[in-house]
């Protein structure tokens, strides 16, 4: 491939995907692919899909509409455009976007992408017979070697970095394709989880997201030849000081075990927020949902991890109107809600994904979908709101990404995932800043940095004692 050429990445959905695109963006590298700054500067447009969210298929569609007119004007000025579906709604209607939508190039499901640079050089060579209508380079298959043991390494950097330790699920939950689109189970070693993690903190990395679909199920190869667990790679990360601080997402409570538990407690890198989807809190809807786990499992354990780590905040995800559900039901969701406390949380109507069990049942009407969900949204907004109100006063150490909106800002994130803002001059940029808490606002917190001392591991609705200066731009 020629040097030279723009590259433009649109991420739909989770951080898998976002962790995805980069990737994507590091095995063209070396092939002379560069950055654009958005579609119409780009040679490649590729769009990295999620099959989770509701319409997800019918908004790409949409999106690809636009892209056939950048391409047929690209092509009138002598300029080829490339058009990729990726990610795991190319995974699941790969077939059908070929079909419906001709101008596309490349489809290529999430576990393919280490050959991303082979498919652009076939399809590139491959001139289309008009403008419009791409070589459609379907792949989606399931290979059997890893695409991690093939992609190069890691290019950029960031303060807070995403590392992919598990991908697939085996639970099959009945509303979910991330089986069929993801693939079984997969853990890599916890060797070259370390190597990576170390290689992310030399570019200026201060924290690590470890990502799966459910990383707590992690089961690698530890460099001991035994397998670990996610409770065991964290105190590797921790003691090989990879990261001064550590995230993971996204969990599932089945896989929750004491070890995992107790690393709540032992490693302070360990951040003290957890997401713990819970989807519902009708025991006769979890059991439709394949969910694997009751009410009463769900609440025990986060009764564990609150004893383990007491000043631990939990968010969570949940479905309203799963087929069957009845309004005594989404009660007992609301009581499970009232019961936790959430610090912050997802909330969605059910919607049909082609293929899984739960959308061939008869399904509960919209209108009642969408009450459910009002209500429940609200007490979820309370909720959060008043965490974030408990927070004034205190003083949370600030991980500092980027610059705000307002000219003189910073935004980052404390341990409990708000964003946090604040001024200071640009030089903080990258730090860990402890930050007085002047105001807990619906959706973020707003403070002051402090000089000369450090935040600790203050809890959120503790008062602070941690005394400095004003630190200004």
């Amino acid at each position: 491939m020629s040097s030279g050429k723009r590259l433009f990445v649109k991420t739909y959905g989770c951080q898998m995907n976002v962790y995805d695109s980069g990737r994507m963006a590091d095995a063209l590298a070396p092939h002379g692919w560069r950055a654009a700054g958005g579609p119409g500067d780009a040679d490649l447009v590729v769009l990295n899909t999620c099959h989770i969210r509701e319409k997800a298929t019918e908004k790409v569609f949409s999106e690809l509409g636009r892209l056939r007119r950048l391409k047929t004007e690209a092509a009138a000025d002598g300029r080829r455009v490339l058009l990729a579906v990726a990610g795991c709604v190319a995974q699941a209607e790969g077939e059908e976007i070929a079909a419906r939508a001709p101008w596309v190039d490349l489809v290529f499901g999430p576990q393919t992408y280490h050959r991303l640079p082979e498919m652009v050089a076939r399809a590139s060579a491959a001139p289309p017979a008009r403008p419009w209508d791409g070589a459609r380079l379907v792949d989606t298959e399931f290979p059997v070697e890893s695409k991690f043991d093939l992609l190069p390494e890691e290019a950029g950097s960031a303060v807070s970095a995403f590392l992919t330790v598990q991908e697939g699920c085996d639970k099959f939950c009945a509303f979910c394709v991330v089986p069929y689109t993801r693939g079984a189970e997969v853990s890599r070693p916890a060797a070259d989880i370390l190597a990576e993690a170390r290689r992310l903190a030399a570019r200026g990395a201060r924290e690590i997201v470890l990502l799966g679909q459910n990383v707590n199920a992690y089961h690698g190869e530890g460099p001991d030849g035994r397998e670990w667990g996610l409770g065991r790679l964290i105190r590797a990360l921790a003691d090989a000081g990879a990261a001064e601080r550590i995230r993971y997402t996204t969990s599932h409570p089945r896989d929750m075990d004491d070890d995992l538990a107790d690393a709540h407690r032992d490693v302070p890198q360990l951040m003290p927020w957890l997401h713990l989807p819970a989807q519902s809190g009708s025991d006769r809807v979890l059991r439709a949902m394949n969910r694997g786990h009751d009410a009463d499992f769900y609440l025990r354990l986060v009764e564990r991890l609150r004893e383990a780590r007491p000043d631990l905040a939990l968010s969570s995800d949940f479905i309203v109107g799963h087929p069957g559900e009845t309004d005594a039901d989404f009660a007992e969701t609301v009581r499970l809600v009232a019961r936790v406390g959430y610090a912050q949380a997802y909330s969605f109507k059910y919607s049909p994904r082609p293929g899984t069990p739960a959308a061939a049942r008869p399904q509960v009407p919209e209108e009642a979908k969408a009450e459910r969900l009002r209500a429940l949204q609200q007490l979820l907004a309370a909720q959060q709101a008043a965490f974030n109100k408990a927070c004034e006063g205190a003083v949370q150490p600030v991980l500092v990404e980027r610059a705000g909106k307002r000219p003189g800002q910073l935004a980052g994130r404390g341990p409990y995932m708000q964003a946090a803002h604040f001024d200071g001059p640009p030089r903080l940029l990258g730090e860990i800043v402890p930050v007085r808490i002047e105001a807990g606002l619906a959706n973020s917190l707003s403070g002051r940095a402090l000089a000369g001392g450090t935040a600790g591991d203050a809890a959120a609705a503790a008062p602070a004692s941690v005394e400095g200066e004003d630190v200004r731009p």
